[in-house]
């Protein structure tokens, strides 16, 4: 009996060591207590070193995208810049230059070629900084004088993705075509001093603190920073072609007609000249207008399609209204129509949608054509080139309807779910517009007298009648743009 107690209470030893072998995990079987510590302490040092490359993996990949963004925004900015800059220098200088005699050729080529270098040297010392230095109401300061405090990184308050160089040479392209389509109104009659001399004067003056007042920081009419009258101006219909407009119906009235005007014919000397000049214009303002929205994004192909439907309509209603007249379309008349759709959509390209961009462009080809044939014969003034009744009245139409047509679903300038213009409810803005297109006119109106006063007592505006009737090639350049005889 002993024995079969023994061997069951060595049975019964076997069966609780089997249970308990059972019941550790295996891994605990397999590893020895002394080397379980060492392995957990390595698993939990090497958590934080994984987060922190992760973290480093994840902030670099965050400064390759910004990176990517910054190098598309700032090419096509560089492009959109070179595109402004072709506006002057082939576009305007030829549509100009085809519409003059052709005695006076070069000399109103001369008049654009020149402003490319002369604005050029003053953007550089203080012009940039009085357009968007500071944060006053009425002009900048001179913080960026001589460019000091401009290079490769951006100014947050314009554009925060771009180098601040870049900034400044594309907004230096607006500087340098706004004079220039003065000249328009002037051709065949002022003086190259004159006309050098006036127009420093007038950027200085009146460019300046038009510029600042509608984009820069603080400024009285900017709409999205600070302004005290929002004015909706996305790419220059007050601060360019009303400034550069009603100064020019001004220089028309003070030099007077040119000699022989209107009874004898003055017609253009070379439509083919002007219809390129127009076409170039037109595929420029793509620049001018898209580029306007300082990025390669969304608002900038908006914009885009805007200023292509703007000047396609304006081409159409200009054309149409001339056919209702005359019984037939000219080239001039299309090409002129063009011009002033473009004109017309270039404060609202940023702000409406394609349907109300044919709505401008068609209200203004048949208000701008009403202009240069009924208006100008009315009150008898020699707008040599029409600027007054292109860019002064167009730029004047666009502003005001760009009040009643800019919506928050294509630009929120205002702030997310904040209505923008007429269309979404708010008509206050056409009342800020109208604010903003006063202002232009009175500053633009009483600047430009008084620097003719001034000019005119300096070194004359305009040329003799004798020079008047060879012609400013030979007379202001000793030139000629036609050399018959080789």
């Amino acid at each position: 009996m002993r024995c079969v107690g023994w061997k069951c209470s060595f049975s019964l030893v076997l069966v609780l060591g089997a249970i308990l072998l059972a019941a550790v995990p295996l891994s605990a079987q397999q590893t020895p207590a002394s080397f379980a510590a060492p392995s957990t302490t390595a698993s939990f040092l090497a958590a934080p070193e994984i987060s922190k490359s992760l973290n480093e993996k994840l902030a670099q990949l965050d400064k390759d995208v910004k990176a990517a963004q910054s190098s598309a925004d700032n090419a096509w900015m560089l492009v959109s810049a070179a595109l402004v800059l072709m506006m002057t220098g082939p576009g305007l200088a030829l549509f100009y230059g085809g519409l003059v005699r052709r005695k006076n050729t070069l000399a109103i080529m001369m008049q654009s070629f020149a402003l490319m270098a002369l604005i050029t040297v003053l953007w550089a010392l203080v012009g940039y900084s009085l357009c968007f230095g500071g944060d006053g109401h009425f002009i900048g300061s001179f913080e960026h004088a001589f460019l000091r405090g401009v290079g490769a990184d951006p100014n947050p308050d314009y554009s925060g993705t771009i180098p601040q160089t870049t900034f400044m040479v594309y907004q230096l392209m607006f500087a340098i075509i706004t004079p220039a389509l003065i000249t328009g109104a002037t051709a065949e009659r002022m003086k190259f001093s004159g006309t050098v001399l006036f127009l420093t004067l007038w950027f200085l003056v009146v460019y300046a603190p038009l510029a600042h007042m509608v984009w820069g920081k603080g400024g009285l009419l900017n709409a999205s920073l600070g302004g005290r009258f929002p004015t909706l101006d996305f790419a220059g219909g007050t601060v360019v072609h009303i400034s550069s407009g009603v100064s020019a119906l001004v220089c028309a009235m003070y030099l007077g007609k040119r000699t022989g005007y209107p009874k004898q014919p003055m017609p253009p000397h070379s439509l083919v000249l002007s219809f390129i000049g127009a076409c170039l214009l037109w595929v420029g303002w793509f620049g001018f207008n898209a580029g306007s929205a300082l990025a390669s994004n969304s608002l900038a192909s908006s914009a885009f399609v805007a200023t292509h439907f703007g000047a396609a309509a304006a081409a159409l209603s200009w054309s149409a209204a001339e056919w209702i007249k005359n019984g037939r379309a000219s080239a001039l008349g299309a090409i002129s129509g063009a011009v002033a759709g473009l004109v017309a959509i270039t404060p609202a390209a940023g702000f409406v949608g394609p349907m109300p961009a044919l709505v401008i462009g068609l209200v203004a080809g048949v208000v701008c054509y009403w202009m240069v044939t009924k208006v100008k014969a009315i009150f008898r003034y020699d707008d040599a080139l029409d600027a007054f009744g292109v860019h002064g009245a167009g730029g004047t139409i666009g502003a005001l309807l760009t009040g009643v047509f800019a919506q928050e679903v294509i630009n929120p300038i205002f702030g997310a779910g904040k209505p923008v213009g007429g269309l979404d409810g708010h008509w206050g803005q056409v009342g800020n517009q109208l604010v903003g297109i006063l202002i232009a006119w009175i500053f633009a109106l009483v600047g430009t007298i008084v620097l003719l006063k001034v000019v005119d007592m300096i070194s004359g505006v305009r040329v003799a009648e004798e020079q008047e009737i060879e012609g400013l090639d030979i007379t202001q350049h000793g030139e000629e743009a036609y050399n018959l005889e080789s």
